[in-house]
């Protein structure tokens, strides 16, 4: 990233309606050694350095990933999971996501963009589009948002955001590069999971925490 004044940096991707995108107050990258370290939170900047492997799985971007809405419906159908019914209340947007640990008990997670919405760190979600479903949403979101590939396993929990109601699901992540983030993301991170009542600052996400601690 290109530093700017005042310390400010555009992010390398542009933002949806293709304008730079610059990032007011920057993350800050842990050391390579940190993502080998279990009670470390290793954290990556768009395009930053990643060491080859984390946990056994390689580091590589995802290249031949899904290229529309159609691709993805059928990675998400390949895969398919059982999972109850979603019902949205009114008012709300459906919304799907990711919670995502790895098998040395640290969880990945994001900071948004700027502090988009207020959250400061959270975990991959997005809006439900016309024509798609929860689960192929939760994988795009996820891909967008972290640069990382993901398999999903179960449904983990449906939660009332903000403008949101949001389906997510446990995943294991199967490859990708966290360094490959989308704009809207501008640090992606791998959490000691007793970390993440400090690292998630919106009340929003705390019934997430109570259902990650018994899955």
């Amino acid at each position: 990233m290109t530093p700017q004044h005042h310390g400010s940096v555009f992010h390398p991707r542009r933002d949806k309606d293709g304008q730079p995108f610059l990032i007011h107050k920057p993350s800050e990258a842990s050391p390579l050694e940190a993502w080998h370290d279990p009670k470390a939170v290793a954290c990556v900047l768009p395009d930053g350095a990643m060491p080859a492997v984390v946990n056994g799985i390689p580091i590589q971007s995802w290249t031949n990933r899904p290229a529309s809405d159609t691709d993805w419906l059928a990675l998400a159908a390949a895969h398919a999971i059982e999972e109850p019914p979603f019902g949205v209340p009114a008012g709300y947007r459906a919304a799907a996501g990711v919670v995502v640990r790895e098998t040395c008990g640290r969880v990945w997670v994001v900071a948004p963009s700027n502090a988009f919405g207020g959250y400061e760190v959270t975990f991959p979600k997005g809006t439900v589009e016309e024509g798609m479903t929860t689960q192929a949403t939760a994988l795009v979101e996820a891909w967008e948002e972290s640069g990382l590939r993901f398999r999903l396993l179960k449904h983990l929990v449906d939660v009332k955001r903000s403008q949101s109601y949001t389906r997510y699901y446990l995943a294991e992540r199967i490859g990708g590069n966290p360094a490959d983030m989308g704009w809207e993301s501008q640090a992606v991170m791998l959490a000691p999971e007793h970390q993440l009542p400090k690292l998630l600052n919106s009340p929003n996400d705390r019934p997430i925490l109570e259902a990650l601690g018994h899955a």
